[in-house]
């Protein structure tokens, strides 16, 4: 099974940092409010965050109250940044692949992860691995790429345009057909997995969570106004998708 670790890349690498060091960007402005929105009271929690990447939600977890933090990255040069920027003393980095979480060896009050579950190839796997991992009762958060936004192959630009720019709507293409797509994003042959809607819920629903909630990435009519390069184009397709899920009793 292929394990996905683009962000070693340096080209790729550089430009994600460059791209979060922006006070505009779609991690800060779209995603971590939404993904945070659903996050359980984080005191006394023991915290596994699979992707930690820099450790920004690991730090932000300690300060949260959570009694201990385990952030997993296959990336070297993001656990190196993590460690720099984002160290407390109740948070551990540890670099590992996300396919073996299952070697992990002990069990945690909530899981979450945010944008990482693009690159698995067994997306049931994972989700078996993660509920394994979970105490009784506890929660699953994540956020990954929107199905509307991953069945964009790279053919065609991703919106269709005015003659003067303006997104006039969102190109898919075989959003039927599930699995690998290669496309040029910052660097050539970005790979990520492209699943349907009706297949990540079932899933999730395959490894017997209870899904509690789930949103739909969304930003302000204001911020489209005050941004439109960036945000522009949220007008038309979604482009995260967040679930919380909780663990049977």
């Amino acid at each position: 099974m292929a394990k996905q670790n683009i962000y070693d890349n340096e080209v790729f690498f550089e430009n994600f940092k460059n791209t979060r060091e922006d006070k505009i960007n779609f991690n800060d402005c779209i995603e971590t409010p939404i993904l945070f929105s659903m996050l359980p009271d984080m005191h006394n929690k023991k915290v596994l965050d699979i992707g930690c990447g820099m450790g920004q939600h690991a730090r932000q977890y300690s300060d949260m109250g959570a009694e201990s933090v385990l952030g997993i990255d296959i990336s070297e040069k993001m656990l190196k940044y993590a460690k720099e920027h984002n160290s407390a003393n109740n948070i551990t980095y540890r670099q590992m692949a996300m396919e073996d979480i299952d070697r992990i060896g002990r069990q945690f009050d909530l899981i979450t992860s945010s944008l990482v579950f693009d690159y698995i190839e067994d997306f049931d796997e994972l989700m078996r691995k993660i509920y394994g991992l979970l105490k009784d009762d506890a929660e699953l958060v994540f956020s990954m790429s929107h199905p509307m936004a991953t069945a964009w192959d790279g053919t065609y630009d991703r919106f269709t345009r005015t003659d003067t720019g303006e997104r006039l709507y969102a190109n898919i293409s075989n959003y039927c057909v599930e699995g690998r797509r290669k496309v040029k994003w910052v660097v050539d042959d970005y790979e990520l997995y492209h699943r349907t809607f009706s297949g990540l819920i079932n899933s999730i629903i395959k490894a017997d969570f209870i899904i509690e909630e789930c949103q739909e990435s969304h930003i302000s009519d204001e911020m489209r106004r005050q941004y439109p390069a960036a945000f522009g184009g949220t007008i038309h397709r979604p482009d995260f998708v967040f679930f919380k899920c909780r663990k049977k009793v």
